[in-house]
């Protein structure tokens, strides 16, 4: 009797093994990097709608202007005193890496359009040493943010405004908020992920300033995607 007993204990303590470790496998998987995290990976994410927005310059550009090249896409604002100059940064180092790439275009879009004139981002632009390859854009407030959310399917909020602008049908498609932290009193709060567009105007991948691993892999994208554009 006693012998059947440690054997029903043994049976059961397998059995528990077994259990714990089934569930453990499935707690893995639901904890496991969603499809959002791989969003720094070449894919196909949207087409970049049609825009018109007004240059530092005072030219006016828009999608068209980007067919042809392969550009990188970020939001930002001038007073913004934490993430934007990171991401700033980031293009500027871009501009420098990519030096002889002429098929390259960055652009800034601000999120605080009132303030940010077209003079106050030619100044900004000087700050980073921004050649012509390098576009600060101005216009609509609403626009802009729809253009944000609706287009590029990132999160902008000026926490200011008595109601947000109304767009059209948001996309459900999107990756998850990355807010910018700022020490500009965080009047407005918007993504610090980084577009990357190829040369037909389709969103390839999103990559967030603040992640070293991220910005590697925009490199390797940014590089991919200029010798495909030859």
């Amino acid at each position: 009797m006693r012998r059947r007993n440690v054997w029903i204990a043994l049976a059961l303590g397998h059995a528990a093994v077994a259990s714990v470790a089934v569930v453990g496998i499935h707690a893995s998987r639901s904890l496991a990097p969603s499809a959002e995290l791989s969003l720094d990976h070449l894919g196909h994410y949207g087409s970049v709608p049609p825009f018109t927005l007004t240059e530092r310059s005072g030219r006016r550009v828009g999608r068209d202007d980007l067919l042809g090249h392969v550009a990188v896409i970020d939001f930002i604002y001038t007073e913004c005193t934490e993430t934007c100059p990171t991401q700033s940064l980031q293009f500027a180092q871009i501009q420098r890496q990519f030096a002889a790439a002429r098929g390259l275009r960055l652009v800034s879009i601000t999120v605080d359009p009132q303030h940010d004139t077209p003079e106050v981002l030619a100044r900004y632009a000087s700050r980073y040493g921004a050649d012509d390859r390098w576009w600060f854009l101005s216009g609509d407030q609403r626009e802009i943010y729809c253009l944000a959310r609706d287009g590029f399917h990132l999160s902008v909020v000026d926490s200011s405004a008595a109601q947000p602008p109304t767009c059209g049908s948001a996309s459900r498609f999107g990756p998850a908020a990355a807010w910018a932290s700022h020490g500009s009193k965080g009047l407005i709060m918007h993504s610090a992920r980084l577009v990357l567009i190829d040369h037909k105007g389709e969103i390839r991948a999103y990559h967030l300033v603040t992640d070293a691993d991220a910005i590697e892999r925009l490199i390797t994208n940014l590089r991919r995607l200029l010798d495909e554009q030859q």
